[in-house]
């Protein structure tokens, strides 16, 4: 196995059953080693930086049914909310204020946020604060919207496409969303000029190795400037609500060989990794990582952007989230970094 860390560390590609092999390796030696690798990647292109984005949650409203989301349509024990224009210009002040130079808005695809008015939103805020990076997150829309959003000064978007196997996307999604629709929001992203992100869920329901490997594959056609993988962690009021989750050792795995595949990539240590082991954001950081995401939304609605069961940073303020996660970046052995923090592999 550590014959193909080191063929991965020297920009060769794996054979699908090499990558397979990787993916499942359970050896203590060859993970340190994937680690060390990813580590000495991510300084080579970014030193020891780190990048904040500040995340504001701008809706639990969603007409999809997705079958592992808790905010998923059907689940009517959710508490809804939606924040308005002044409470989002709101976070972006206060984000500002502590140093933020990436606002990100998340929210669940929710009708009321109109092109007419985001592209309002985005305007202001890229006129009030000109040197920062706006990234979105609101999952599928037409190419139409898209280009309206960039044009009104939008520069990232966020969108996962899960998994890349047909199948498995079936198994985990309502009839009426499509793997294909995914693909080619994705793809029409990438034409339009933004800086695309995309990812998948590590230990799905369902979920083979093939199918990781097929996640991977397409990561490569894609070609992604930010790549944010996660495990699974189940919510109690989904069809999944039973099943185990993803673990720590293969997401950290699949991070590591993510870095070596994609040495300039941008690789959160995301919540979801912090929410099953303590030190995991840490462990990711370790691993590859090069951005995390503290919450500016306001601490009244967190709770309610109930994605999975417990969620961290629920109920901490804006400054507070930021200042816990400073420690912790400093306390991995990396340093805060306090600009946009664009990919290695992109020119404004």
């Amino acid at each position: 196995m550590k014959e193909l860390v080191e063929k991965l560390y020297s920009g060769q590609d794996l054979s699908d059953s090499e990558l397979a092999e990787l993916i499942n390796d359970r050896d203590d030696e060859t993970a340190e080693l994937l680690r060390i690798r990813a580590d000495e990647v991510r300084q080579r292109y970014y030193g020891k930086k780190v990048f904040l984005r500040g995340l504001i949650e701008v809706s639990s409203h969603c007409k999809n049914d997705c079958l592992y989301c808790g905010i998923r349509r059907s689940n009517r024990d959710a508490d809804r909310y939606r924040l308005d224009r002044e409470m989002i210009l709101s976070c972006c002040e206060n984000g500002y204020s502590l140093g933020f130079r990436t606002f990100v808005m998340q929210g669940g695809e929710d009708s009321f946020f109109t092109d007419e008015l985001m592209c309002s939103i985005i305007s202001e805020i890229r006129e009030k604060y000109p040197d920062c990076a706006i990234t979105l997150s609101l999952g599928e829309r037409s190419r139409e919207s898209y280009r309206l959003m960039k044009e009104a000064g939008a520069d990232r978007y966020l969108l996962r496409h899960e998994t890349a196997s047909p199948e498995l996307y079936r198994r985990l999604h309502p009839a009426e969303m499509s793997l294909d629709n995914r693909i080619r929001c994705l793809f029409d992203l990438k034409e339009l000029g933004y800086q695309v992100g995309s990812g998948f869920m590590v230990g799905a329901p369902f979920q083979t190795t093939e199918d990781l490997v097929t996640d991977l594959r397409f990561l490569q056609k894609l070609q992604p400037q930010m790549i944010g993988i996660g495990p699974f962690v189940p919510h109690h009021s989904t069809p999944f609500a039973e099943e185990k989750g993803g673990t720590l050792e293969l997401t950290l795995r699949l991070l590591g060989i993510l870095r070596l595949m994609f040495p300039k990539v941008l690789l959160p240590a995301t919540t979801a990794l912090g929410t099953i082991h303590p030190m995991g954001r840490e462990m990711g950081l370790k691993t590859g990582c090069n951005v995390v995401m503290p919450n500016l939304s306001p601490v009244d609605v967190r709770k309610k952007y109930d994605l999975y069961d417990n969620k961290i940073c629920t109920g901490e303020e804006a400054a507070e989230c930021r200042h816990c996660l400073d420690r912790r970046i400093v306390s991995a052995g990396y340093e805060v970094a306090s600009e946009r923090g664009d990919c290695a592999d992109f020119t404004i």
